[in-house]
């Protein structure tokens, strides 16, 4: 007779399931029929799922799914974890080895992954947003791990036992790598809801996973989605918890700057323009789909159009005014011993500012040689000034930064506090500064108090807390 025992195989981000006996298919978690392959299908998320499902309805079968197996993992050098880490630890051992941690910025994560993956000792792939931090993490595990660490990505193609790739890499290979890895760590794990990277979390079938951000709210909601991709939330701690502690203290102070009257002329302008088209379509921006219904809106019409450019200027000239200069260079010289971080909204702001004081200038169009280069210098004080727009704002590593001026922002509350993230790591003595600068009477003053209101600086409150299904360890 033709062997009947259920096998298992793994199939573009998918799994297939064959010889599902007839009885036992509607208890198997997202399995549906597949005719073209005479067999079940599921999502490969679902492996975990399904395997212990088999398991506890005594069904006999054949896993050709996965291509990993167990590792021993020692440490080259020993870690002491921090108090906070290791409750962190334990919360996302007790359920399963599955979840999402959220630490402020400084507080220790990448750490809290090397012990996570040294505990848990099945292959892992680490996924990160950019080449910096995958050279980053590759650095600090290779210095703690005894076991081979490979990049993927950015022009490395090193699949070894833990790997550390970009967001963009693993997708365009989750076909070929989405079964060789025991456990995903996902650093700023709040990128993964997206359209396209929750396919990472889709369609790779790691049964233990590991979520890391240091804020998980996005103005798209979807964090639910990353609760289900990733785990729940397993633990959480603030800014003021740690500060003075792991983080430095800090204090952040709103600068206000008058427009010229060219300026203030141009703006007054364009804004009467924008709100008008606003109040004529009544459209509220504070409503559900606000901003969507705007942009909608705006397209269908010469009046909303020009609404729209309207509402790009008076955004323009409000975050780029003249007199933040002239603020730039009296805090430059108030922080002449410092290191300091300038931060704007766009490269041309930022570009102009390095050329205005002949400082370094930071984007996602510098040379990765040179962005190298740079980083370096900064950290060694070579430079004790450095200009970006946003490349800075996630994951890089500077803890010799101890003041950072905002010139110009989005509303983003993620993008606040990943910019105060920057200079918060503790070093003897260090307290940090942060300024914003914004243009007196603008509609920057209301984006400023948005960028401020975050969890970090009002304590805990209610996060979702989904709970996960059966936390029995798969192999």
């Amino acid at each position: 007779m033709p062997d009947s025992t259920l096998t298992l195989r793994f199939e573009k981000g998918t799994l297939v399931l064959r010889d599902v006996p007839e009885s036992d298919a509607p208890h198997l978690p997202a399995i549906r029929w597949d005719a073209r392959v005479r067999g079940h299908r599921a999502p490969a998320r679902f492996y975990r799922d399904i395997v212990l499902t088999i398991r506890k309805r005594g069904l006999a079968y054949r896993d050709e799914a996965r291509a990993f197996q167990p590792l021993e993992v020692g440490y080259r050098e020993e870690l002491q974890a921090r108090p906070y880490q290791a409750e962190a630890l334990a919360a996302w051992q007790e359920n399963g080895r599955q979840g999402v941690v959220i630490l402020p910025t400084g507080a220790g994560k990448t750490i809290l992954a090397v012990m996570a993956m040294a505990g848990t000792a099945r292959p892992t792939l680490i996924h990160v947003p950019t080449i910096d931090l995958m050279h980053q993490w590759h650095g600090v595990l290779s210095k703690f791990l005894d076991v081979p660490v490979g990049r993927f990505g950015g022009g490395f193609s090193e699949l070894a036992p833990f790997t550390v790739t970009t967001y963009d890499s693993a997708l365009i290979h989750l076909d070929r790598i989405g079964n060789q890895f025991g456990l995903v760590v996902f650093d700023e794990c709040h990128r993964l809801p997206g359209d396209q990277y929750k396919f990472l979390a889709i369609g790779n079938l790691a049964p233990f996973r590991l979520g890391l951000t240091a804020t998980p709210e996005r103005t798209d909601g979807r964090e639910r989605d990353l609760y289900e991709l990733c785990g729940k939330q397993v633990y959480r701690a603030f800014i003021h918890d740690l500060t003075g502690f792991t983080l430095a203290p800090y204090e952040v102070e709103t600068i206000e700057v008058e427009m010229d009257p060219e300026e203030r002329e141009a703006y007054e302008e364009a804004y009467a323009v924008y709100v008008g088209f606003l109040r004529d379509a009544k459209i509220d921006l504070g409503g559900p789909r606000g901003w969507q219904n705007f942009i909608w809106k705006a397209g269908r019409s010469p009046e909303g159009r020009a609404a729209f450019r309207a509402y790009l200027t008076q955004k323009r000239l409000s975050q780029a005014a003249r007199e933040k200069d002239r603020a730039v260079w009296l805090l430059l010289q108030r922080h002449r011993e410092d290191r300091v971080i300038i931060f704007t909204q766009d490269n041309e702001m930022a570009y102009r500012l390095g050329r205005l004081f002949l400082l370094p200038v930071l984007t996602h169009q510098t040379r990765p040689k040179e962005r190298v280069a740079y980083l370096d210098a900064f950290r060694d004080g070579s430079y004790r000034v450095m200009v970006t727009s946003k490349v800075l704002n996630e994951g890089v590593d500077v803890p010799e930064a101890n003041v950072a001026i905002i010139v110009s922002g989005s509303g983003s509350v993620r993008e606040h506090v990943q910019r105060l993230g920057r200079i918060l790591r503790a070093r003897p003595g260090k307290t940090a500064v942060l300024y914003e600068l914004i243009a007196k009477d603008t509609r920057e003053y209301f984006v400023n108090q948005r960028r401020k209101r975050h969890h970090a600086y009002q304590g805990p409150d209610s996060v979702p807390d989904l709970q996960g299904q059966d936390t029995a360890p798969v192999d």
